[in-house]
Formats: C-alpha cells, sequence, structure tokens
C-alpha cells in the first residue's frame, strides 16, 4: 500500500502556514520533508505530519524556533506534547480571568511604590500552572523571599510556556542525560554537553543570569527531584550521580572553550 503524501502547498495550507514558512523551516532543518520527487519537488510523509503537529504545539506554547529545534533534538515525548499541549490549553483559558485579577493587584502595589508581596507574586504565578505547591515549597528551601520573587516574577512573564520548560522539557533533559549516563557515554560526549548547556540556558531564562538563583533551583532539583519535576517516581537522592555528570560536562565544555 502507498503512503500518502502532501505537497508544501497543500500542506501550508492546512496547517494555516505560508509556503514561505515551511520552506524556511526545511532549510534551518526544523521539519525537513522525507521525499522529494524526481523533479526536486518535497513531499512530506505522515511521520513529518507528526512531526509538524510538534512543532506547532510547541509554537503555540509559546516557544520560539530554536529552542523547539532543542525540545525534538531531546526526545520530547509526542504523546506527553499532545497531551501537556491540551491541558496547557484548557488550564491557561481557565486560569486567565485570574490571572488578570491577581496581575492587577501586584500592578496596584507597584503603582503605589510598593514592592510586590512573594504571596502575591506566588499566586500569580501559580495561576499560570507553572509551578504547584511542593515545587514552590523545595524552592523555599534553597531561595530567600527575593530570590523566590525574582523566579516567580520571570516565570509569570513567560506565560503558558513556563509550564511547558518547566514541567516537560526540563524533566525530559534529566531524562536523557541519565539514560546517557546509565549507558556509559562519558561526560564529555557532545550529546551530553549540549543537554548542559540547554539546562543552563533554561535556568538563566528564569533566574535572569543571577547565578545565586541558579544554584539555589539547581540545589533545589538536586534534594527534592519529585517535587521540581512533578514526577512522583523520581526518589529523593535518585539523580545525585547525574547532577556529578552534569557538572562534570560543564567543566569540560569550559576548559575546551
Amino acid at each position: 500500500m502507498t503512503e500518502t503524501t502532501w505537497k508544501v502547498g497543500p500542506l501550508a495550507e492546512a496547517g494555516g502556514l505560508t509556503v514561505r514558512t515551511l520552506h524556511h523551516w526545511d532549510t534551518i532543518g526544523l521539519l525537513s520533508p522525507s521525499r522529494r520527487t524526481a523533479g526536486g519537488h518535497r513531499e512530506y510523509t505522515e511521520d513529518d505530519i507528526a512531526r509538524l503537529y510538534q512543532v506547532l504545539a510547541l509554537r503555540g506554547l509559546g516557544l520560539d524556533l530554536d529552542t523547539i529545534a532543542v525540545c525534538l533534538e531531546s526526545g520530547v515525548d509526542p504523546t506527553r506534547v499532545l497531551r501537556d499541549h491540551r491541558e496547557s490549553v484548557e488550564a491557561h483559558i481557565a486560569a486567565l480571568a485570574t490571572l488578570r485579577e491577581r496581575l492587577l493587584h501586584i500592578e496596584a502595589e507597584v503603582a503605589d511604590g510598593r514592592a510586590p508581596t512573594t504571596s502575591a507574586v506566588l499566586d500569580a504565578l501559580r495561576a499560570t500552572g507553572a509551578t504547584g505547591p511542593g515545587a514552590e515549597q523545595a524552592l523555599r528551601r534553597h531561595l530567600d523571599d527575593d530570590q523566590v520573587r525574582a523566579l516567580g516574577a520571570r516565570s509569570a512573564a513567560l506565560g503558558p510556556a513556563a509550564h511547558y520548560l518547566l514541567e516537560v522539557e526540563w524533566p525530559q533533559l534529566y531524562r536523557r542525560a541519565e539514560e546517557l549516563r546509565l549507558s556509559g557515554a562519558p561526560p564529555t560526549d557532545p550529546r551530553v554537553r549540549k543537554l548542559a548547556a540547554r539546562m543552563d540556558e533554561l535556568s538563566a531564562l528564569f533566574s535572569g543570569g543571577d547565578r545565586t538563583i541558579s544554584t539555589g533551583v539547581r540545589a533545589a532539583w538536586r534534594a527534592d527531584p519529585a517535587a521540581l519535576s512533578g514526577d512522583a517516581s523520581v526518589r529523593p537522592g535518585q539523580w545525585d550521580g547525574l547532577s556529578d555528570y552534569l557538572d562534570a560536562a560543564r567543566e569540560g565544555a569550559g576548559r575546551r572553550g
């Protein structure tokens, strides 16, 4: 049985995109057609359509193309992308009214010349679905009120993308790194360094480049990975060896650079 394929024009129309966009995504390697006709025309297969959905779902969460490429290269589970996309949309719709009220409260405090309270910022953060009480408690063991406030404000500003980055991509990066560690790949392996670099990018995104906050968040991950990852099956200390492994990858990359 012959597999159904799509030309670039019909696919662009079905996806609400332009042909130029699909050509660009092919050029940068984000979504390349699996086949080409004898005349060189692009033909997209069912696997390509599945990848297109992942790209569009992640873009719908507010991620840029570079981030989406890293997510897909890191082996993000497509089923989880689909489920998370649906759940994040539902949660975002349900939380919009609440988030608006909480942000108005913070705005009023700032307008009055008062610094937003930590509780107000965390309330706004919860309204985005970015983190839960367990993660908040884990972070508070390693960050002071000012640091939690700064972390919360940056997370809240990211909107629904924060939920994806914190609860899907970041844990997935850890799982992929653990797989490489258990397989015997050395910390100097380019794949390990790439994962560590992406984790550091996410850390900088949420911390604003504050190394003290980054160190605190990393310590929270080390002490309570279940709370930070949202995966209750992860045991305390389970990723201790992984943290050392990633640190070794960072040190090796630094010496090389």
